[in-house]
């Protein structure tokens, strides 16, 4: 199985986030959150979120300051490092542990962002019939999950984001590129990195959350994710 270089210094940007979301929440205009795919903030979900078509305003790269995840302006110390694979995703697992509430409905976001954009892509552009009905399917699950997700953030003051952070942008800018039976593989391959992280990081929350609504969404949340895992890592095999 492939890995995806992601980014050491996460730490650091998680808690930028969390100070930033505090921020907005005091700014008393931040009533409605934003979507993991892709709608403006304050406007809530977007047409084009519920039907699982990526907002422009998502589009992968995109630069908005104030909003883009990926700006390493915005968030200093997550700019590509040296460091290998193993030891990025350590870090950035590593962070699971001490993660606060809001950053953590945060980056499960920034999760579904990709899920959906990947989703579309695999669906439209994958060789393999498995791949695509995958593909498709992370696009509807994690549409669903943008849903659940907004009922938690909006009471809680927390602004979801519209573009993805650097650790998942990271693992989409490894598929993008690639066509045939080489997206099919570095698709799988995202899928069984993110999943793995997802579970890895809802699993501390179904156990720790400070807030018992955010505890109970990783806890309802958990199952599917961890199936998806578990058909991620057998198509893999399929298409490696």
């Amino acid at each position: 199985m492939k890995t995806t270089k992601v980014f050491p210094q996460f730490l650091v940007a998680s808690a930028l986030l969390f100070s930033t979301g505090c921020a907005t929440s005091n700014t008393g205009t931040s009533t409605s959150a934003g979507t993991t795919s892709g709608s403006s903030v304050g406007t809530g979900m977007s047409t084009n979120g519920v039907t699982g078509t990526a907002d422009t305003g998502a589009t992968l790269g995109t630069n908005n300051p104030g909003t883009d995840m990926r700006s390493s302006s915005s968030y200093p110390g997550v700019a590509p490092t040296g460091g290998t694979t193993s030891t990025d995703m350590a870090a950035f697992m590593g962070t699971f542990a001490t993660m606060k509430d809001p950053v953590f409905l945060m980056t499960a976001a920034s999760s579904n962002l990709l899920e959906i954009q990947l989703g579309q892509l695999a669906a439209q552009r994958a060789s393999n019939a498995e791949v695509k009905r995958y593909g498709q399917m992370m696009v509807d699950h994690h549409t669903k999950a943008t849903q659940q997700l907004k009922s938690v953030a909006i009471p809680l003051g927390v602004d979801l984001p519209q573009t993805m952070m650097p650790i998942h942008q990271a693992i989409a800018d490894k598929v993008m590129a690639k066509s045939g039976k080489e997206f099919d593989e570095a698709y799988m391959d995202a899928m069984e990195t993110a999943h793995k992280m997802d579970v890895a990081m809802f699993e501390v929350k179904e156990k720790a959350a400070d807030t018992p609504t955010v505890k109970s969404f990783a806890s309802q949340t958990l199952p599917l994710l961890r199936s998806h895992e578990t058909m991620a890592n057998e198509i893999e095999k399929k298409v490696d």
